[in-house]
């Protein structure tokens, strides 16, 4: 069996595996549904993409994918900026909203690939923004992977989590995906995709409320998540993401990024950190095994149960080995 078939079984027996090490214990951390950190606003390629800035020292740069915004990061960030001791090293918490996304303009562009990595670089040149360490999800893995492989002079280390890498994509085929994956991208290619999301605001509504996360969304977070999508003509971003997964090698381009993604990841002598859940759904057991037997330099810390919004589910655990893992790096 091909393992581009194998890594979408999730394989029982991996997922025991995970389950019998134990996930990272919590430490009565509560959550917050608000957000606590206002945000501040750059010009891009014309427009206005709006971001946290929290803190000084090393710059930690975290990306988000699909359909979220920095509010994904707001219960992590709090352990980068507060050390345990006196001592602890200071960091800056930087993490914007993708263009289209959050509270970043919409502009009238087509929200390929190619356009969020354009004004990712931007983003990056107009804060001056050197020596990053990447905290990565969804698709901002695949932006920050892509720009950590051409950049490599200005990134000193990765962090990722439920990432769009191989062996798990490219997909060769619809067929490859296994279910419920190839019927749910099958169905966001389709007509009726387009209805659900542009009218219905799937992603955020299904994908988000319900299907990827351990533990439905309550309404006060899920507001906070519809608060950039209130018209079909804002939701145009959460539509064109899932149309730029390649499968059978299209797009082509976005099938080359993370094609070259892969060879950088697995080729190259960063510091990574790998963090992961069962059965994951980018990231199942299967692909985490791959990832550990194949990338140098990594650790790996396994969260809990999970899905694909693990940030929402684990955002102590995260918290806490992101720190860990930060104060551990090199220089």
């Amino acid at each position: 069996m091909k393992l581009s078939r194998r890594i979408m079984l999730q394989g029982s027996a991996a997922v025991l595996a995970l389950v019998a090490a134990g996930p990272v214990p919590a430490q009565g951390f509560v959550p917050s549904a608000a957000m606590p950190f206002e945000k501040k606003y750059v010009d891009v390629n014309g427009s206005r993409m709006a971001y946290v800035d929290e803190g000084t020292g090393p710059v930690v740069l975290f990306l988000h994918g699909n359909p979220t915004s920095s509010y994904l990061w707001r219960n992590i960030i709090p352990f980068v900026l507060d050390g345990d001791t006196e001592t602890a090293s200071d960091y800056r918490a930087i993490a914007p909203d993708l263009i289209g996304m959050g509270d970043s303009d919409k502009p009238d562009i087509d929200y390929t690939f190619a356009d969020h990595a354009a004004y990712l670089d931007g983003f990056i040149a107009a804060l001056g923004l050197e020596d990053i360490t990447l905290v990565i999800h969804d698709w901002g893995s695949v932006l920050g992977m892509r720009y950590a492989r051409l950049n490599e002079g200005n990134v000193q280390a990765v962090a990722f989590m439920e990432a769009g890498i191989p062996p798990a994509l490219p997909a060769p085929s619809l067929e490859a995906m296994g279910e419920p994956s190839a019927s749910l991208f099958g169905m966001l290619r389709s007509p009726a995709g387009e209805a659900a999301v542009l009218q219905g605001n799937f992603f955020v509504e299904e994908v988000l409320g319900k299907m990827a996360v351990a533990t439905p969304l309550s309404q006060e977070v899920l507001d906070h998540y519809r608060a950039p999508f209130p018209t079909p003509e804002s939701r145009k971003p959460t539509l064109a993401w899932p149309r730029q997964v390649p499968i059978a090698g299209e797009p082509a381009d976005t099938a080359a990024v993370i094609t070259a993604n892969g060879e950088w990841l697995y080729s190259n002598e960063l510091p990574k950190l790998m963090l992961h859940v069962a059965p994951g759904a980018l990231m199942p057991p299967p692909v985490v095994e791959y990832v550990k037997a194949n990338a140098s330099n990594l650790e790996d810390v396994f969260l809990g149960p999970g899905i694909h919004f693990i940030q929402e589910d684990h955002p102590e655990a995260i918290g806490r080995a992101l720190r860990d893992w930060l104060d551990r790096l090199p220089g």
